[in-house]
């Protein structure tokens, strides 16, 4: 049972990793799983390629919980090849309400990112402000026009990797703005699903590299923060959440393949919704039920032994 827990928040995780604007880190947080998520991928270190190395794969297996990150991965994998088609339909589709729904869900967390401060102080509040003007300065960043070549698809895999894991920041936003993001999220996404597996794989290789090299080494500078800052770091964290909200506004230009970037960036697309438009109505319901989601998610983690 404890392993379908962890493949639903997995699955969550992956969702919302698919949206520019949404942090999978931020689902893992929210779901309980995100410090625990953090130290055992700190563990894949040179101990655990001795491990490897001498074929102690059951030890080097427990070392790194092996159990609880296959759970998590499997539900992120089969996400991302599940969602990549129906947020395609979605923003072709029924943009506002897609964003709706994620807007709610992330101003749900907010608070339950705030509670994780132990103490606010001076040093906090700079700390949330820094997180929110961060996030806010890169909706001004230019995008890139993007390439093929493999060591860009291997640092757009380490930056996306980086972002995804930070609470607040999106990997798929820093792909939108590093040019890459309707290659590999939609494009790449949908060949290997479709039987294109061998062009899908000429993408996806390099950027799990990357993606590989920059989760390795972003786990133990984020455990390091976490265990000499903790204060200070959760509340840069709340603030990479706050900022976020600005990405995920849904009252902007249509999302579509070549219009992705200009729909996301900047503040000129800006909308205040139309009370006289019925979609206004379930695009607010979408928002409520959004929150309710991370609501019942909170509460889930908060059992005891967390299902984890």
């Amino acid at each position: 049972m404890d392993d379908i827990f962890r493949f639903l928040k997995g699955f969550a995780m992956g969702a919302a990793n698919v949206i520019p604007g949404v942090s999978g880190g931020t689902i893992a947080f929210i779901t309980g799983v995100y410090e625990k998520l953090i130290e055992s991928i700190k563990k894949f270190d040179a101990t655990t390629m001795r491990l490897l190395g001498k074929l102690r794969f059951k030890e080097a297996w427990q070392r790194v919980d092996g159990r609880f990150l296959a759970a998590l991965g499997v539900g992120v994998v089969v996400s991302i090849m599940t969602m990549a088609r129906i947020l395609d339909w979605g923003f072709e589709n029924h943009p506002v309400l897609v964003w709706a729904f994620f807007f709610g869900l992330i101003a749900a967390s907010l608070p339950v990112a705030g509670k994780s401060v132990g103490r606010w102080g001076p040093r906090s509040i700079i700390a949330i402000l820094t997180g929110t003007g961060i996030v806010i300065t890169m909706t001004f960043i230019t995008p890139a026009s993007g390439s093929d070549n493999i060591f860009y698809l291997m640092l757009c895999g380490a930056v996306a990797m980086c972002s995804m894991l930070v609470p607040g920041l999106s990997g798929s936003f820093v792909l939108l703005l590093m040019g890459s993001y309707k290659l590999i999220m939609i494009d790449t996404v949908n060949k290997f699903t479709s039987g294109e597996v061998s062009v899908a794989l000429g993408v996806l290789m390099p950027f799990g590299a990357g993606a590989l090299a920059g989760l390795v080494l972003l786990a133990r500078t984020l455990s390091w923060l976490f265990r000499v800052w903790h204060d200070t770091a959760m509340a840069l964290v709340t603030g990479f959440v706050a900022g976020s909200l600005i990405l995920i506004w849904p009252w902007k230009r249509i999302i579509r393949d070549n219009e992705a970037k200009e729909a996301i960036v900047g503040f000129s697309d800006w909308e205040l919704p139309d009370p006289g438009v019925p979609s206004t109505w379930i695009a607010i319901a979408l928002m409520i039920a959004g929150a309710g989601v991370i609501i019942i998610l909170e509460k889930s983690a908060r059992r005891p032994a967390a299902r984890t």
